[in-house]
């Protein structure tokens, strides 16, 4: 008897000193439960109009549940959503009303000049990552929903560059979240993105601070030096949307670079692309231990994300659909998208939710929509 007690003391003891229990649900809410990625969950028998399906309901999924659990923008969920959804109506349909409802309620109302702040001996604006993917997701919205510009989307645009720092980027403070909230480099360029892909809205500047502001952010852009080979392949997407930042000779040294790490097995892998440390200028010891300590930390295996991303950035520099590059990545994602419709890679952030499953999800359905493979 006094064993079977000392036992039960004990594990309540255990459970009530953890804080944190693993979770049950990667997205959960009334009618919806995702269940936690696994890198055991099946592959799809074959890829085809199901699977397809699948992948897309799970974006759906993720990002509802999100917003009515959690009701913020963020880089690994919602932002994605709304950056990259829109592009994909065609295939899928609208993208969900309740998730552009949420984004538009976080634009103030009055745009008002923002404080910068230090730490650590880095001078940044608070929430710069938060105002960037809320204007990129408004942005697509209006590029490939509506094909005209909204007043919110113009408001948050105002709003974002008021986060902008003195050289022209957006500072990258906080806890690094690969492969979004990295670099300044890589923040810097969704911003560029925002303001390109918002309809009408650049070519119609008439304010001469937000001119200017634009103006310092092309400059940096165009001279920033590299902290990785992430960062130098990310020219390539630059190029993309403001190709006069980018000479033909950099965007053929990223192209070259971009190709030198494919795999075998026609994939990439996301953390061939940067020393660990250099991802940030500052490395949190949990992702330190979590990204050291990964099976396969040696010799890093292709992830969905990367495998896909290089797609993406090949397609948006004109390489052919059926160039062997891009065909044998195709091939490696059609492989290995899982039966629930996503497609797994583990987190590089905490190991625990996975939510770089959904990006690199994301990130995959936008490469094989460029290759004309959603159908």
């Amino acid at each position: 008897m006094k064993h079977a007690l000392f036992l039960l003391l004990t594990t309540s003891m255990v459970v009530a000193a953890d804080p944190k229990p693993k979770p049950e649900f990667q997205y959960k809410t009334e009618g919806i439960q995702v269940s936690i990625p696994t890198a055991d969950e099946p592959r799809v028998k074959a890829f085809g109009p199901d699977t397809i399906k699948a992948a897309a309901k799970y974006l759906d999924d993720g990002a509802i549940c999100w917003v009515r659990e959690k009701t913020c923008v963020n880089c690994h969920t919602t932002g994605p959503y709304l950056s990259e959804r829109p592009a994909l109506s065609r295939q899928f349909g609208q993208p969900l009303e309740e998730v552009l409802a949420d984004f538009v309620k976080t634009v103030p109302a009055e745009v008002k000049p923002q404080k910068e702040t230090e730490k650590d001996g880095i001078k940044y604006y608070g929430g710069s990552w938060t105002s960037i993917w809320r204007s990129l997701g408004l942005a697509e919205w209006d590029k490939h929903v509506t094909g005209k510009l909204s007043a919110h989307t113009e408001r948050s645009l105002h709003e974002m560059l008021m986060r902008q720092s003195a050289n022209g980027s957006f500072v990258s403070y906080g806890e690094v979240e690969i492969p979004h909230i990295t670099t300044d480099f890589e923040l810097t360029l969704q911003a560029a993105r925002a303001v390109t892909s918002a309809p009408g809205w650049l070519s119609g500047l008439k304010d001469a601070e937000l001119l200017a502001r634009i103006e310092k952010m092309k400059s940096w852009l165009r001279t920033a030096e590299p902290k990785n080979d992430y960062d130098r392949i990310l020219h390539l997407q630059l190029a993309h949307y403001m190709p006069d930042l980018v000479p033909q000779a950099q965007r053929d040294a990223a192209l070259a670079l971009l190709s030198s790490k494919q795999h075998a097995d026609g994939g990439w892998s996301l953390r061939d692309m940067s020393a660990l440390s250099d991802w940030h200028f500052k490395m949190s010891d949990t992702v330190v231990k979590l990204v050291s300590n990964l099976p396969d930390a040696a010799k890093p295996e292709s992830d969905a994300y990367m495998t896909a991303f290089a797609v993406v950035l090949m397609r948006q520099n004109n390489i052919p659909a059926s160039d062997e590059r891009i065909q044998r990545a195709v091939t490696w994602l059609k492989r290995e998208q899982r039966v629930s419709g996503r497609w797994w890679m583990h987190s590089l952030y905490r190991g625990n939710y996975h939510y770089i499953t959904y990006i690199a999800t994301a990130q995959a359905l936008k490469a094989l929509a460029l290759c004309d493979e959603l159908h």
